[in-house]
Protein backbone atom coordinates (compact mmCIF):
# COMPACT_ATOMS: atom_id res chain seq x y z
CA UNK A 1 0.00 0.00 0.00
CA UNK A 2 2.93 2.33 0.69
CA UNK A 3 4.11 1.78 -2.90
CA UNK A 4 0.65 2.65 -4.18
CA UNK A 5 0.62 5.90 -2.21
CA UNK A 6 4.04 6.85 -3.60
CA UNK A 7 2.91 5.95 -7.10
CA UNK A 8 -0.18 8.11 -6.71
CA UNK A 9 1.95 11.10 -5.73
CA UNK A 10 4.36 10.57 -8.61
CA UNK A 11 1.71 10.21 -11.31
CA UNK A 12 -0.37 13.12 -10.04
CA UNK A 13 2.72 15.36 -9.99
CA UNK A 14 3.65 14.32 -13.51
CA UNK A 15 0.10 15.04 -14.65
CA UNK A 16 0.32 18.59 -13.38
CA UNK A 17 3.60 19.12 -15.23
CA UNK A 18 3.00 17.33 -18.50
CA UNK A 19 -0.68 17.94 -19.30
CA UNK A 20 -2.40 21.18 -20.15
CA UNK A 21 -5.18 20.16 -17.80
CA UNK A 22 -3.76 20.70 -14.33
CA UNK A 23 -4.01 19.33 -10.87
CA UNK A 24 -6.12 21.11 -8.28
CA UNK A 25 -4.89 20.23 -4.82
CA UNK A 26 -6.03 21.05 -1.34
CA UNK A 27 -4.04 20.52 1.82
CA UNK A 28 -0.51 19.74 2.93
CA UNK A 29 1.35 16.88 1.27
CA UNK A 30 2.65 15.72 4.64
CA UNK A 31 -0.85 14.53 5.56
CA UNK A 32 -0.49 11.60 3.12
CA UNK A 33 2.87 10.26 4.24
CA UNK A 34 1.50 7.52 6.46
CA UNK A 35 0.42 4.45 4.49
CA UNK A 36 -3.18 3.59 5.28
CA UNK A 37 -3.68 6.84 7.17
CA UNK A 38 -7.23 8.16 7.04
CA UNK A 39 -5.71 11.52 6.12
CA UNK A 40 -4.39 10.21 2.81
CA UNK A 41 -5.75 12.60 0.15
CA UNK A 42 -8.70 11.37 -1.87
CA UNK A 43 -7.70 11.33 -5.55
CA UNK A 44 -10.58 12.42 -7.77
CA UNK A 45 -10.49 12.17 -11.56
CA UNK A 46 -12.92 14.55 -13.23
CA UNK A 47 -13.68 16.49 -16.39
CA UNK A 48 -15.93 18.79 -14.35
CA UNK A 49 -13.66 20.80 -12.04
CA UNK A 50 -12.84 23.77 -14.28
CA UNK A 51 -14.29 27.27 -13.93
CA UNK A 52 -13.58 27.34 -10.20
CA UNK A 53 -15.50 24.16 -9.42
CA UNK A 54 -12.44 22.25 -8.23
CA UNK A 55 -11.35 25.03 -5.89
CA UNK A 56 -14.84 25.40 -4.45
CA UNK A 57 -15.29 21.66 -4.00
CA UNK A 58 -11.88 21.21 -2.35
CA UNK A 59 -12.61 24.01 0.12
CA UNK A 60 -16.16 22.86 0.84
CA UNK A 61 -15.08 19.23 1.23
CA UNK A 62 -12.30 20.21 3.64
CA UNK A 63 -15.01 21.50 5.99
CA UNK A 64 -16.29 17.91 6.17
CA UNK A 65 -12.86 16.35 6.70
CA UNK A 66 -12.03 15.41 3.09
CA UNK A 67 -8.68 16.33 1.55
CA UNK A 68 -9.02 16.21 -2.22
CA UNK A 69 -6.55 16.05 -5.08
CA UNK A 70 -7.99 16.41 -8.59
CA UNK A 71 -6.74 15.25 -11.94
CA UNK A 72 -8.56 17.48 -14.42
CA UNK A 73 -8.77 16.08 -17.98
CA UNK A 74 -11.27 15.75 -20.81
CA UNK A 75 -13.81 12.96 -20.58
CA UNK A 76 -12.15 10.77 -23.21
CA UNK A 77 -8.75 11.29 -21.61
CA UNK A 78 -10.12 10.38 -18.17
CA UNK A 79 -11.61 7.21 -19.65
CA UNK A 80 -8.36 6.19 -21.35
CA UNK A 81 -6.31 6.90 -18.26
CA UNK A 82 -8.53 4.88 -15.93
CA UNK A 83 -8.32 1.91 -18.29
CA UNK A 84 -4.54 2.26 -18.62
CA UNK A 85 -4.12 2.39 -14.83
CA UNK A 86 -6.43 -0.52 -14.13
CA UNK A 87 -3.66 -2.79 -12.82
CA UNK A 88 -2.37 -0.06 -10.50
CA UNK A 89 -5.29 2.30 -9.89
CA UNK A 90 -4.43 5.83 -8.85
CA UNK A 91 -7.90 7.37 -8.65
CA UNK A 92 -10.29 6.72 -5.77
CA UNK A 93 -13.37 8.39 -7.25
CA UNK A 94 -14.35 9.57 -10.74
CA UNK A 95 -17.14 12.01 -11.50
CA UNK A 96 -18.43 14.22 -14.31
CA UNK A 97 -18.30 11.70 -17.17
CA UNK A 98 -21.45 10.86 -19.14
CA UNK A 99 -23.12 7.50 -19.75
CA UNK A 100 -21.03 6.64 -22.81
CA UNK A 101 -17.74 7.00 -20.96
CA UNK A 102 -19.01 5.23 -17.87
CA UNK A 103 -20.35 2.31 -19.91
CA UNK A 104 -16.93 1.97 -21.55
CA UNK A 105 -14.95 2.00 -18.31
CA UNK A 106 -17.51 -0.29 -16.70
CA UNK A 107 -16.96 -2.82 -19.49
CA UNK A 108 -13.23 -2.65 -18.72
CA UNK A 109 -13.90 -3.62 -15.08
CA UNK A 110 -12.58 -0.29 -13.78
CA UNK A 111 -15.43 0.46 -11.35
CA UNK A 112 -16.47 -0.99 -8.01
CA UNK A 113 -20.18 -1.51 -7.29
CA UNK A 114 -21.40 0.88 -4.63
CA UNK A 115 -24.88 2.11 -3.69
CA UNK A 116 -24.83 5.67 -2.30
CA UNK A 117 -27.02 6.68 0.62
CA UNK A 118 -28.97 8.95 -1.77
CA UNK A 119 -29.64 6.26 -4.39
CA UNK A 120 -33.42 6.33 -3.78
CA UNK A 121 -33.46 10.10 -4.41
CA UNK A 122 -32.54 9.78 -8.11
CA UNK A 123 -34.65 8.32 -10.89
CA UNK A 124 -33.83 4.65 -11.58
CA UNK A 125 -32.21 3.91 -14.91
CA UNK A 126 -30.45 7.25 -15.46
CA UNK A 127 -27.20 5.60 -14.37
CA UNK A 128 -26.69 1.85 -14.22
CA UNK A 129 -28.08 1.59 -10.66
CA UNK A 130 -25.06 -0.43 -9.62
CA UNK A 131 -21.70 1.18 -10.32
CA UNK A 132 -22.26 4.74 -11.56
CA UNK A 133 -24.91 7.13 -10.26
CA UNK A 134 -26.29 10.40 -11.71
CA UNK A 135 -25.61 13.82 -10.19
CA UNK A 136 -26.26 16.48 -12.87
CA UNK A 137 -28.18 16.81 -16.17
CA UNK A 138 -26.84 19.28 -18.71
CA UNK A 139 -27.79 20.19 -22.29
CA UNK A 140 -24.95 20.34 -24.82
CA UNK A 141 -25.69 23.34 -27.01
CA UNK A 142 -24.79 25.31 -30.09
CA UNK A 143 -24.49 28.90 -28.83
CA UNK A 144 -24.03 32.12 -30.78
CA UNK A 145 -23.22 35.70 -29.82
CA UNK A 146 -26.61 37.33 -29.46
CA UNK A 147 -25.77 40.62 -31.13
CA UNK A 148 -24.11 38.91 -34.13
CA UNK A 149 -27.39 37.78 -35.71
CA UNK A 150 -31.05 38.59 -35.60
CA UNK A 151 -33.27 35.79 -34.37
CA UNK A 152 -34.34 34.93 -37.92
CA UNK A 153 -30.77 34.92 -39.29
CA UNK A 154 -29.10 33.00 -36.46
CA UNK A 155 -28.18 29.31 -36.79
CA UNK A 156 -31.07 27.12 -35.65
CA UNK A 157 -29.21 23.79 -35.72
CA UNK A 158 -25.71 22.42 -36.33
CA UNK A 159 -26.15 21.72 -40.08
CA UNK A 160 -26.91 25.42 -40.65
CA UNK A 161 -23.26 26.15 -39.89
CA UNK A 162 -21.85 24.30 -42.90
CA UNK A 163 -24.87 24.52 -45.18
CA UNK A 164 -25.21 28.32 -45.00
CA UNK A 165 -22.26 30.37 -46.27
CA UNK A 166 -23.18 33.15 -43.84
CA UNK A 167 -21.63 31.10 -41.05
CA UNK A 168 -18.54 29.80 -42.86
CA UNK A 169 -15.42 30.72 -40.90
CA UNK A 170 -17.58 32.22 -38.14
CA UNK A 171 -18.01 29.16 -35.91
CA UNK A 172 -15.38 27.39 -33.85
CA UNK A 173 -14.48 23.75 -34.47
CA UNK A 174 -12.49 21.63 -31.99
CA UNK A 175 -8.84 20.80 -32.59
CA UNK A 176 -8.86 17.96 -30.05
CA UNK A 177 -11.52 15.30 -29.62
CA UNK A 178 -10.80 14.11 -26.07
CA UNK A 179 -13.40 16.30 -24.37
CA UNK A 180 -16.83 15.01 -23.39
CA UNK A 181 -18.64 18.07 -24.83
CA UNK A 182 -16.96 17.67 -28.21
CA UNK A 183 -17.73 13.98 -28.34
CA UNK A 184 -21.37 14.65 -27.42
CA UNK A 185 -21.66 17.20 -30.25
CA UNK A 186 -20.18 14.79 -32.78
CA UNK A 187 -22.40 11.98 -31.49
CA UNK A 188 -25.44 14.21 -31.91
CA UNK A 189 -24.49 14.97 -35.51
CA UNK A 190 -23.58 11.45 -36.55
CA UNK A 191 -26.64 9.93 -34.86
CA UNK A 192 -28.77 11.64 -37.51
CA UNK A 193 -27.12 9.53 -40.21
CA UNK A 194 -26.90 6.02 -38.75
CA UNK A 195 -26.82 3.38 -41.45
CA UNK A 196 -25.78 -0.22 -40.78
CA UNK A 197 -24.50 -0.54 -44.34
CA UNK A 198 -22.43 2.64 -44.11
CA UNK A 199 -18.82 3.11 -43.07
CA UNK A 200 -18.67 2.48 -39.30
CA UNK A 201 -22.45 2.47 -39.24
CA UNK A 202 -22.80 5.99 -40.72
CA UNK A 203 -24.08 6.91 -44.19
CA UNK A 204 -21.97 8.76 -46.77
CA UNK A 205 -24.17 11.79 -46.15
CA UNK A 206 -23.19 11.71 -42.48
CA UNK A 207 -19.47 11.66 -43.18
CA UNK A 208 -19.93 14.43 -45.75
CA UNK A 209 -21.58 16.49 -43.00
CA UNK A 210 -18.62 15.93 -40.66
CA UNK A 211 -16.19 16.86 -43.44
CA UNK A 212 -18.11 20.07 -44.16
CA UNK A 213 -18.35 20.89 -40.45
CA UNK A 214 -14.57 20.94 -40.04
CA UNK A 215 -13.82 22.35 -43.48
CA UNK A 216 -15.96 25.46 -43.01
CA UNK A 217 -15.24 26.21 -39.38
CA UNK A 218 -12.58 28.20 -37.55
CA UNK A 219 -10.28 25.85 -35.60
CA UNK A 220 -10.09 26.44 -31.85
CA UNK A 221 -7.03 28.30 -30.61
CA UNK A 222 -5.16 26.50 -27.87
CA UNK A 223 -5.35 28.40 -24.61
CA UNK A 224 -8.06 30.78 -25.86
CA UNK A 225 -11.64 30.24 -24.73
CA UNK A 226 -14.47 30.24 -27.28
CA UNK A 227 -16.05 33.16 -25.43
CA UNK A 228 -12.84 35.17 -25.61
CA UNK A 229 -12.85 34.65 -29.38
CA UNK A 230 -16.50 35.69 -29.60
CA UNK A 231 -15.82 38.76 -27.45
CA UNK A 232 -13.03 39.95 -29.76
CA UNK A 233 -14.95 39.19 -32.96
CA UNK A 234 -12.96 36.23 -34.25
CA UNK A 235 -15.97 33.90 -34.28
CA UNK A 236 -19.68 34.12 -33.51
CA UNK A 237 -20.68 30.58 -32.52
CA UNK A 238 -19.55 27.25 -31.09
CA UNK A 239 -20.27 24.45 -28.66
CA UNK A 240 -20.99 24.93 -24.96
CA UNK A 241 -22.66 23.28 -21.97
CA UNK A 242 -25.23 25.18 -19.91
CA UNK A 243 -23.16 25.88 -16.79
CA UNK A 244 -20.20 26.91 -18.97
CA UNK A 245 -22.40 29.41 -20.80
CA UNK A 246 -23.43 31.10 -17.55
CA UNK A 247 -19.92 31.46 -16.14
CA UNK A 248 -18.37 32.61 -19.42
CA UNK A 249 -20.99 35.24 -20.13
CA UNK A 250 -20.15 36.83 -16.79
CA UNK A 251 -16.40 36.46 -17.30
CA UNK A 252 -16.26 37.90 -20.84
CA UNK A 253 -19.15 40.34 -20.64
CA UNK A 254 -21.10 39.06 -23.64
CA UNK A 255 -24.55 37.58 -24.14
CA UNK A 256 -25.05 34.36 -26.04
CA UNK A 257 -28.16 32.55 -27.21
CA UNK A 258 -28.50 28.76 -27.49
CA UNK A 259 -30.04 27.24 -30.59
CA UNK A 260 -33.15 25.15 -29.94
CA UNK A 261 -33.14 22.54 -32.75
CA UNK A 262 -36.40 20.75 -33.47
CA UNK A 263 -34.49 17.47 -33.24
CA UNK A 264 -33.36 18.36 -29.72
CA UNK A 265 -29.90 18.56 -28.17
CA UNK A 266 -27.63 15.90 -26.70
CA UNK A 267 -28.51 15.79 -23.01
CA UNK A 268 -25.50 14.84 -20.92
CA UNK A 269 -25.92 13.27 -17.52
CA UNK A 270 -22.87 13.45 -15.29
CA UNK A 271 -22.27 10.57 -12.90
CA UNK A 272 -20.07 9.59 -9.98
CA UNK A 273 -18.49 6.22 -9.19
CA UNK A 274 -16.02 4.40 -6.97
CA UNK A 275 -12.85 3.23 -8.72
CA UNK A 276 -12.04 -0.43 -8.30
CA UNK A 277 -8.95 -0.93 -6.17
CA UNK A 278 -9.33 2.26 -4.16
CA UNK A 279 -7.95 1.76 -0.68
CA UNK A 280 -9.02 5.11 0.68
CA UNK A 281 -11.55 4.60 3.48
CA UNK A 282 -13.18 7.96 2.74
CA UNK A 283 -14.00 7.28 -0.92
CA UNK A 284 -17.49 5.94 -0.22
CA UNK A 285 -18.14 8.68 2.33
CA UNK A 286 -17.25 11.30 -0.28
CA UNK A 287 -19.70 9.82 -2.80
CA UNK A 288 -22.44 9.84 -0.14
CA UNK A 289 -21.63 13.45 0.74
CA UNK A 290 -21.15 14.93 -2.75
CA UNK A 291 -24.30 13.43 -4.24
CA UNK A 292 -26.46 14.34 -1.26
CA UNK A 293 -29.39 16.75 -1.68
CA UNK A 294 -27.71 19.41 0.46
CA UNK A 295 -24.43 19.50 -1.48
CA UNK A 296 -26.03 19.13 -4.91
CA UNK A 297 -28.27 22.10 -4.14
CA UNK A 298 -25.19 24.11 -3.11
CA UNK A 299 -23.36 22.96 -6.27
CA UNK A 300 -26.37 24.03 -8.36
CA UNK A 301 -26.44 27.52 -6.86
CA UNK A 302 -22.71 27.97 -7.27
CA UNK A 303 -22.39 26.59 -10.80
CA UNK A 304 -25.79 26.82 -12.49
CA UNK A 305 -26.54 23.10 -12.71
CA UNK A 306 -29.71 20.99 -12.62
CA UNK A 307 -29.36 18.21 -10.04
CA UNK A 308 -30.70 14.72 -10.67
CA UNK A 309 -31.29 14.34 -6.93
CA UNK A 310 -35.02 15.07 -6.58
CA UNK A 311 -34.59 16.19 -2.98
CA UNK A 312 -32.09 18.85 -4.11
CA UNK A 313 -34.41 20.49 -6.63
CA UNK A 314 -36.42 22.78 -4.29
CA UNK A 315 -33.23 24.46 -3.03
CA UNK A 316 -31.38 24.38 -6.38
CA UNK A 317 -30.90 27.30 -8.78
CA UNK A 318 -34.40 27.44 -10.27
CA UNK A 319 -33.29 29.23 -13.42
CA UNK A 320 -30.75 26.48 -14.14
CA UNK A 321 -33.40 23.82 -13.55
CA UNK A 322 -35.91 25.64 -15.79
CA UNK A 323 -33.42 26.27 -18.58
CA UNK A 324 -32.34 22.63 -18.57
CA UNK A 325 -35.97 21.54 -18.77
CA UNK A 326 -36.57 23.93 -21.69
CA UNK A 327 -34.39 21.82 -24.00
CA UNK A 328 -35.78 18.82 -25.83
CA UNK A 329 -33.44 15.87 -25.47
CA UNK A 330 -32.30 14.51 -28.82
CA UNK A 331 -33.28 10.88 -29.35
CA UNK A 332 -29.88 9.24 -29.57
CA UNK A 333 -29.12 5.52 -29.66
CA UNK A 334 -26.55 5.68 -26.88
CA UNK A 335 -25.82 1.96 -27.04
CA UNK A 336 -24.73 2.31 -30.66
CA UNK A 337 -22.82 5.51 -29.86
CA UNK A 338 -20.92 3.82 -27.02
CA UNK A 339 -19.95 0.94 -29.32
CA UNK A 340 -18.98 3.11 -32.31
CA UNK A 341 -17.61 6.32 -30.81
CA UNK A 342 -13.92 5.29 -30.53
CA UNK A 343 -13.89 4.34 -34.22
CA UNK A 344 -15.72 7.53 -35.19
CA UNK A 345 -13.20 9.64 -33.29
CA UNK A 346 -10.27 7.85 -34.93
CA UNK A 347 -11.72 8.33 -38.42
CA UNK A 348 -12.41 12.02 -37.81
CA UNK A 349 -8.91 12.62 -36.47
CA UNK A 350 -7.28 10.87 -39.41
CA UNK A 351 -9.46 12.10 -42.26
CA UNK A 352 -11.20 15.36 -41.39
CA UNK A 353 -9.14 17.34 -38.91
Amino acid sequence: MRNRTALKKTIITLSAISMTAGLVACGDESSSTASGDNNEPLVVYSNSVSDGRGEWLAERASEEGFELEFVDLGGGDIQDRLVAEQANPIADVVFGLNNVFFENIKSQDVLEPYTPEWSDEVEPGIGDDEQYWPIVREPIMLVYKTDAYSASEAPQDWPDLWENERFHGRYETPTGLGGATTQMVLSGILSRYLDESGDLGVSDEGWAAIEAYFENGSPAVQGTDLYARMANGQVDAGQMWLAGKATREEEYGIDTTPAQPEIGVPMATQHIALVKGSENPKAQEFIDWFGSAEIQAEWSNEFFTAPTNKEALPAADQEAVEQTASFEAQDIDWETVAARLPEWIEKIELQYM
